[in-house]
Protein backbone atom coordinates (compact mmCIF):
# COMPACT_ATOMS: atom_id res chain seq x y z
CA UNK A 1 0.00 0.00 0.00
CA UNK A 2 1.61 3.84 -0.91
CA UNK A 3 2.34 6.17 1.72
CA UNK A 4 -0.11 8.56 1.30
CA UNK A 5 0.96 12.45 1.64
CA UNK A 6 0.43 14.26 5.06
CA UNK A 7 -0.78 17.74 6.16
CA UNK A 8 0.22 19.61 9.03
CA UNK A 9 -0.53 23.28 10.56
CA UNK A 10 1.56 25.16 12.80
CA UNK A 11 -0.07 27.70 14.48
CA UNK A 12 1.33 31.28 15.90
CA UNK A 13 0.83 34.92 16.56
CA UNK A 14 2.93 37.63 14.06
CA UNK A 15 4.29 40.07 16.46
CA UNK A 16 3.63 43.26 14.70
CA UNK A 17 3.85 46.65 14.75
CA UNK A 18 1.94 49.00 17.39
CA UNK A 19 1.46 45.91 19.73
CA UNK A 20 -0.77 44.47 16.99
CA UNK A 21 -0.92 40.60 17.55
CA UNK A 22 -1.91 38.84 14.36
CA UNK A 23 -3.29 35.07 14.35
CA UNK A 24 -1.41 32.77 11.80
CA UNK A 25 -1.96 29.17 11.30
CA UNK A 26 0.59 27.77 9.05
CA UNK A 27 -0.70 24.96 6.77
CA UNK A 28 1.94 22.60 4.80
CA UNK A 29 -0.01 20.40 2.37
CA UNK A 30 0.56 17.50 -0.10
CA UNK A 31 -0.30 19.95 -3.07
CA UNK A 32 -0.61 23.36 -1.80
CA UNK A 33 0.85 25.45 1.27
CA UNK A 34 -1.14 28.24 2.86
CA UNK A 35 -1.92 30.77 5.66
CA UNK A 36 -4.76 31.40 7.41
CA UNK A 37 -4.42 34.91 8.92
CA UNK A 38 -7.42 36.61 11.44
CA UNK A 39 -7.45 40.60 10.24
CA UNK A 40 -9.89 43.08 10.40
CA UNK A 41 -12.13 40.46 12.74
CA UNK A 42 -12.00 38.09 9.48
CA UNK A 43 -10.25 35.13 8.59
CA UNK A 44 -8.38 35.44 5.50
CA UNK A 45 -6.73 32.62 3.83
CA UNK A 46 -3.59 32.73 1.53
CA UNK A 47 -1.83 30.85 -0.68
CA UNK A 48 1.80 30.38 -0.61
CA UNK A 49 3.36 31.66 -4.49
CA UNK A 50 6.56 30.98 -5.95
CA UNK A 51 8.86 33.73 -4.96
CA UNK A 52 12.84 34.10 -5.59
CA UNK A 53 13.16 35.00 -1.87
CA UNK A 54 11.84 34.31 1.00
CA UNK A 55 7.76 33.26 0.78
CA UNK A 56 4.66 35.02 -0.75
CA UNK A 57 1.41 34.40 0.26
CA UNK A 58 -1.85 35.70 -1.63
CA UNK A 59 -4.99 34.97 -3.84
CA UNK A 60 -5.37 35.39 -7.69
CA UNK A 61 -7.35 38.17 -7.30
CA UNK A 62 -8.71 41.25 -9.75
CA UNK A 63 -9.11 43.22 -6.58
CA UNK A 64 -8.19 44.12 -3.19
CA UNK A 65 -6.88 41.65 -0.91
CA UNK A 66 -4.11 41.50 1.52
CA UNK A 67 -1.00 39.99 0.88
CA UNK A 68 1.97 38.39 3.00
CA UNK A 69 5.62 38.06 2.50
CA UNK A 70 7.99 36.27 4.93
CA UNK A 71 11.63 35.72 4.94
CA UNK A 72 13.60 34.38 8.28
CA UNK A 73 11.94 35.31 10.94
CA UNK A 74 10.21 38.58 9.34
CA UNK A 75 6.93 38.80 8.18
CA UNK A 76 5.38 42.19 5.93
CA UNK A 77 1.23 42.12 5.35
CA UNK A 78 0.19 44.28 2.69
CA UNK A 79 -2.60 45.27 1.51
CA UNK A 80 -2.88 44.97 -2.50
CA UNK A 81 -4.93 47.05 -5.15
CA UNK A 82 -4.45 47.32 -9.19
CA UNK A 83 -2.85 50.43 -8.59
CA UNK A 84 -0.13 48.60 -6.45
CA UNK A 85 0.91 46.96 -2.80
CA UNK A 86 0.51 49.25 0.53
CA UNK A 87 2.68 47.71 3.46
CA UNK A 88 0.22 47.67 6.59
CA UNK A 89 2.22 45.84 9.39
CA UNK A 90 5.77 44.79 10.22
CA UNK A 91 6.01 41.60 12.15
CA UNK A 92 8.17 39.26 13.82
CA UNK A 93 7.73 35.73 13.73
CA UNK A 94 8.25 34.07 16.77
Amino acid sequence: MPAQAQSYATRTHLLCDRGVKVPATYVIGPDDDLVVIDVDGRQQTLLRKPSALGARYSLPSDGSVYVGWSKDDGATLLWKTLEGEVPVLSCVIP
